[in-house]
């Protein structure tokens, strides 16, 4: 992912009245199931062969498939391929922003109706943070104060990082001792969040960052070994280039003028940018949407490995989707 310019969005209420702790977001209900993995993992096919197996319906585990006509791109399953419910798809336009926290409580919302209709709710998708507030719960802090970030970004502008950084480690030292001076939002968000509430975010976040494993079983991760995940990657960029991912971006930008900073963000819409205003060639595109790709997925694991819960499915060539539900099902609680 690339880092985003910190602009005001308008529809952002501003304050600069401390606001105290924000209500925390519960973790969802324990009898939820997950499947996850890396991108190109094989989890879309997967999900829909296991949700037919335990009578579920499918909650979206990913940030940019919440996106309208973000199709292609973002490899969303197709409507012909959605046998089973599909929730939390094309729930927003690219302009809109949609947080963690709405991710969270949308989601809950999901599990309550599923449940309600006696099936079994099961996430799929490869966004880290979501998964980890799904199993986590969260900390909800104050709406961003446009002005406040903007004063900030200047003397980052004016001194560099290490001032601001230094600046939080007075604040607040233990975020200090977490983040990277190049971490740039984050620490722009925890100096925000300590101007607004006085209470320092990683005091109210404390909770949910010692909390550990929940304990539940049903959490299970995709696995491929690196040299074949990687070949399963560029076959996808490639793909994703000849089913017209250029037109779709395009598309978008005619229609909407730009995307949103968070779908923005989603790998490959910047490199497709980049092509149609002749930036690059479309070889160069398609191989930086590879390299990106290539580093994203690796973050992916990266985060997965974290999360104590993760029961870890290996995967092989040829696919053998019904092995795969099947070696998932002997392990699930």
């Amino acid at each position: 992912m690339t880092e985003q310019n910190i602009q005001p969005d308008p529809a952002t209420p501003e304050s600069s009245v401390p606001l105290g702790p924000a209500e925390p977001i519960p973790a969802v209900n324990a009898a939820c199931w997950f499947l996850t993995g890396p991108t190109a993992s094989g989890k879309s096919t997967t999900a829909v062969a296991l949700a037919q197996k335990i009578d579920a319906e499918i909650i979206s585990l990913d940030s940019m498939t919440i996106y309208r006509e973000m199709d292609i791109g973002t490899a969303k399953p197709a409507l012909s391929d959605r046998v089973v419910a599909h929730h939390l798809l094309d729930i927003r336009d690219c302009t809109e922003e949609f947080s963690v926290a709405q991710y969270l409580e949308a989601a809950h919302g999901c599990v309550a109706e599923i449940l309600g209709r006696g099936k079994v709710p099961l996430f799929v998708g490869g966004t880290p943070m979501y998964l980890k507030v799904l199993l986590r719960g969260m900390f909800v802090g104050p709406p961003a104060d446009w002005e406040f970030r903007a004063e900030v970004q200047e003397q980052i502008d004016l001194h560099g990082n290490e001032l601001v950084h230094q600046q939080l480690e007075r604040v607040d030292p233990l975020s200090a001792h977490k983040l990277h001076p190049n971490d740039i939002r984050r620490v722009i968000r925890a100096l925000e969040v300590f101007h607004l509430t006085g209470v320092p975010i990683s005091h109210q976040q404390q909770q949910f960052e010692d909390q550990g494993a929940s304990g539940r079983q049903n959490v299970f991760v995709l696995s491929w070994p690196r040299k074949l995940l990687h070949q399963r990657i560029e076959q996808r960029v490639e793909q994703m280039f000849e089913n017209g991912f250029v037109a779709e971006v395009e598309a978008l930008v005619a229609k909407h003028g730009s995307l949103g900073r968070t779908a923005a963000q989603a790998v490959g819409y910047q490199e497709a940018l980049a092509l149609l205003h002749e930036e690059c060639s479309l070889d160069e595109a398609i191989e930086q949407v590879k390299i990106r790709t290539r580093r994203f997925a690796r973050r992916q694991e990266t985060w997965f490995r974290g999360f104590e819960e993760c029961i870890w499915i290996p995967q092989i060539m040829p696919v053998e989707v019904d092995a795969t539900v099947d070696q998932i099902l002997e392990q699930a609680d």
